[in-house]
C-alpha cells in the first residue's frame, strides 16, 4: 500500500515538475526578479537615466545666495531628492537663461529679487515641469530664507537669531512601559506581510487550482476509472494531497531562491539608481534591518519559526484535501471554478483581516480569528510577529487546525470515495450528503 501511495505521489509530481511549462516558467520568474531588483539599469538601457543632474542657476539680486545654497542643501537632504541637483550663481541677464532653457529639461532657473512687504520673492523658469518634488524643494528653500531674512531685519542680536531660527527639540516619552515603538510594529507588519503572507496567499490559489485540474482532467479522460481499479480512494486522495502540498512547498522556495540570487547580482553589478528612484531604498533597507533587529524581532521570529512552518505546511495540506473534495463532485473544470468561490472568499477575508490588523492593535474580533481554520495560517504570524499573540496563543491556533485537517479528511474522504467516480451532476448533492453517513 505504501509502495503504491509512493509511486502515485511521485507520478504526480513528476507531471507538474517535470514539464516544459513549469521550467519555463520558473526561467521567466527568475528573470522577473533579476529584472525587477535591477529595473534602474533596465530603464537607463532604454535612454532613462536615474542619475541626470540638474543644474539649478541662482539670479540672486537680494543679496542671499549664501543663505540660500545652506538652506538648499540641507533641505535636499532632508527631502531625500529624486534628481541631483547642481546650485549654481549666475550674473547673466533673465533673458540669456530663459535662451538657454529651449529643448532642455536639465536646467532650471531661480531668480530671488527683494520685496519690500513680504521681504523675499522668487520665480522659477524651466522648460518643463519640473514635478512636485524639484518645486518643493525650491519653495522650501526660499521660504526658509524669507523667514531668516525677515529675523535679521527685525534687529535682534545674534545669539536670538540663532536661537529663533534653530529647530525646537521634540522629544516623545511613552509613559506605558508595554507600549512598543509603533514605527518598529508597521515595519514588522510589513516585513511579514511581504515574506510570508503574499507568498503563501498565492501559493494557496495555485494549490487550489492544480487540484481542481488534475483530478477533472483524470475524469475527462477516463483515466480515474483504471487508477481506482488498481488503488484504493484513499491512498489516491492522499497522493493528490501529498504531490501539490510538496510542489507548491517547493515552488515557495524556487521564490525565495530567485529572491536571493536577484539581490546577489545586485550587488555585483552595484548600481545607485534604483535608491535614488525610490527614495534612497538600499540606505533606508540597513536602516529598517537594524531598527527590526533592535525591536527584536528576528530573535522573535526564531523562537517562533517552527510554529509557523507547521501551521503553513497544515494549511497547504487543508485546502488541498477541501480542493480534492470540491474537485471530485464536479465533472469538469468550469463547474470546479464556481465550487472554488467559497475557498476564495475564505482566503481574501484572512487576507484583509492581517492588512487590519496593523491598524487595529489589540482588536479582540481578529484575535478570535486568528484561531478559526483556514484564517489562522495568515492571521497568527502576523499577530505573533506584532506582539498581539504569544507563542502558545499560535501553538494553540496550529493545534486547531491540525485536528480541523484531520476531521475534514476523514468526512471529505467519505464524499471523495463517491465523487470521484461520479459523471452526473444530477442529484450530486444528495449522493455527497448521504457519503457522509457512511463509514
Amino acid at each position: 500500500m505504501k509502495n503504491k501511495l509512493k509511486f502515485l505521489t511521485k507520478q504526480s509530481l513528476d507531471k507538474k515538475i517535470k514539464t516544459k511549462w513549469f521550467k519555463g516558467v520558473n526561467i521567466l520568474l527568475l528573470i522577473l526578479f533579476i529584472l525587477i531588483m535591477n529595473i534602474d539599469r533596465v530603464i537607463s538601457f532604454f535612454g532613462g537615466d536615474f542619475q541626470e543632474q540638474v543644474t539649478v542657476y541662482v539670479q540672486d539680486e537680494a543679496n542671499v545666495y549664501e543663505s540660500f545654497a545652506t538652506s538648499f542643501d540641507s533641505t535636499m537632504e532632508l527631502l531625500g531628492e529624486s534628481k541631483n541637483f547642481r546650485l549654481e550663481k549666475t550674473e547673466k541677464s533673465i533673458d540669456e537663461l530663459k535662451s538657454e532653457l529651449e529643448k532642455t529639461d536639465d536646467k532650471i532657473v531661480v531668480q530671488l529679487l527683494p520685496d519690500e512687504e513680504n521681504y523675499l520673492q522668487a520665480k522659477i523658469y524651466s522648460y518643463e515641469d519640473i514635478g512636485t518634488v524639484s518645486t518643493q524643494l525650491i519653495s522650501s528653500s526660499v521660504n526658509s530664507v524669507k523667514s531668516l531674512v525677515a529675523v535679521t531685519e527685525s534687529g535682534l542680536s545674534e545669539e536670538q537669531i540663532l536661537a529663533l531660527t534653530s529647530p525646537a527639540q521634540i522629544e516623545t516619552i511613552l509613559t506605558n512601559p508595554d507600549v512598543e515603538n509603533q514605527e518598529g510594529k508597521d515595519i514588522v507588519a510589513a516585513g511579514v506581510m511581504l515574506i510570508f503572507i503574499l507568498p503563501c496567499f498565492f501559493l494557496i490559489l495555485m494549490l487550489v487550482q492544480m487540484i481542481g485540474a488534475e483530478v477533472n482532467d483524470e475524469k475527462s479522460t477516463r483515466s480515474m476509472e483504471i487508477i481506482i481499479s488498481n488503488v484504493p480512494p484513499k491512498i489516491h486522495f492522499l497522493s493528490k494531497i501529498f504531490a501539490s502540498t510538496m510542489f507548491v512547498v517547493i515552488q515557495g522556495l524556487l521564490l525565495l531562491l530567485y529572491g536571493g540570487i536577484a539581490l546577489i547580482i545586485r550587488n555585483i553589478l552595484g548600481g545607485t539608481g534604483l535608491a535614488t528612484m525610490s527614495g534612497e531604498v538600499t540606505g533606508q533597507l540597513s536602516e529598517i534591518l537594524q531598527m527590526v533587529k533592535d525591536t527584536g524581532v528576528f530573535s522573535l521570529l526564531l523562537q517562533g519559526l517552527p510554529i509557523i512552518l507547521i501551521l503553513f505546511i497544515v494549511s497547504f495540506i487543508a485546502y488541498a484535501i477541501v480542493a480534492g473534495v470540491l474537485a471530485s463532485m464536479t465533472t469538469s473544470i468550469e463547474d470546479f471554478q464556481q465550487l472554488q468561490t467559497p475557498i476564495m472568499l475564505i482566503i481574501m477575508v484572512g487576507y484583509y483581516l492581517a492588512i487590519m490588523a496593523v491598524q487595529f492593535d489589540g482588536s479582540l474580533f481578529i484575535q478570535i480569528a486568528s484561531y478559526i481554520p483556514m484564517l489562522s495560517f495568515l492571521l497568527s504570524p502576523v499577530l505573533y510577529m506584532l506582539g498581539q499573540i504569544t507563542m502558545l496563543e499560535m501553538a494553540i491556533s496550529t493545534a486547531i487546525m491540525a485536528l480541523f485537517t484531520w476531521l475534514i479528511f476523514r468526512y471529505g474522504l467519505r464524499i471523495y470515495k463517491v465523487g470521484i467516480l461520479n459523471y452526473s451532476s444530477s442529484k450530486l448533492w444528495k449522493k455527497m450528503f448521504k457519503s457522509l453517513k457512511q463509514k
